[in-house]
Parts: structure tokens; C-alpha cells; sequence
């Protein structure tokens, strides 16, 4: 809460404004604090069984509304999946952007959601984990960023 009022006063002295109004002071406020939140972007890889590539597209082009929605709420945003074929194997290549405080907690509360439940009943049997995820009991595989350029 200190912090929030640190940056309501930060907002008033960025915008010269010795008397904002609450919604100036929300917006600029929130602006901050979206401008200052931590970033923590993933990489990860796994692979697709065969003969499963179009109904995993299918899935995929209409994901359903309650998925997304979670996705949201547990602070991930900016997530692409791509498919790349490689040595005659089709492999699933995604990327993700985090931005909350606690990753394992809202992963917990994505792997608790009854529809997320749901459509990974429909998409885990598609993917074809690689050893490593498949030694941990996990469908897609950390990697290491090495490189990034905002």
C-alpha cells in the first residue's frame, strides 16, 4: 500500500499536477505501475504426436474464452504457440511473458481452473514431451534464453 501511494505522488509530480483528480491519478498511477512491473519472459518446447498436427491446430483456433481468461489472470500475456517441422517431426515451439509475483502460485491456480483442466484433456494427448519434460512427468521443455533486444 506505501508503494502505491509513493507512486500516486510520483504520478502528481511527473504530470506538474499539485491537485490531480482521482481518475487523472488512477490513470497515470496505473500507467506507472505498468511501466515498472518485471518481466519474465519463457521459452518452451515440445513435441507433437503424429497424426494429431490439424486437430491441435483446430483446438488452437478457437481457444475457448474461459482459457484465455485464466491465462490473463495468472499474469501471462504476449503467448504465441508456432509449429515448426523438424527432422521430419513436428515440433510446438511456445513463448510466453510473465508479469506477476509469484509464478508456481499461478501456475497452481491455472492447474486447479476446472476448463483449463479441461482442455488439457483435449491438447496433452497431442504433444509429444521431449526425454527431459517426460523424466519430470511435464509436456514442454524449459529453454535457455540467450539473447533478447527490447
Amino acid at each position: 500500500m506505501f508503494s502505491l501511494i509513493r507512486i500516486a505522488i510520483c504520478c502528481m509530480v511527473l504530470t506538474g499536477a499539485s491537485s490531480c483528480t482521482q481518475k487523472q491519478n488512477s490513470s497515470k498511477t496505473d500507467q506507472i505501475i505498468k511501466a515498472t512491473k518485471t518481466v519474465q519472459r519463457f521459452g518452451m518446447v515440445t513435441g507433437l504426436k503424429p497424426g494429431k498436427m490439424e486437430y491441435y491446430k483446430q483446438l488452437h483456433a478457437a481457444v475457448w474464452r474461459a482459457v484465455q481468461q485464466k491465462i490473463k489472470e495468472c499474469n501471462i500475456h504476449n503467448y504465441s504457440i508456432y509449429l515448426k517441422e523438424m527432422d521430419g517431426k513436428p515440433m510446438l515451439f511456445s513463448y510466453f511473458e510473465y508479469t506477476g509475483q509469484n509464478f508456481n502460485a499461478d501456475m497452481q491456480k491455472m492447474a486447479a481452473d476446472s476448463a483449463t483442466k479441461r482442455w488439457w484433456k483435449e491438447t496433452d494427448p497431442c504433444q509429444q514431451p521431449l526425454p527431459d519434460a517426460a523424466s519430470k512427468k511435464q509436456i514442454w521443455s524449459g529453454m535457455e534464453e540467450i539473447f533478447h533486444l527490447n
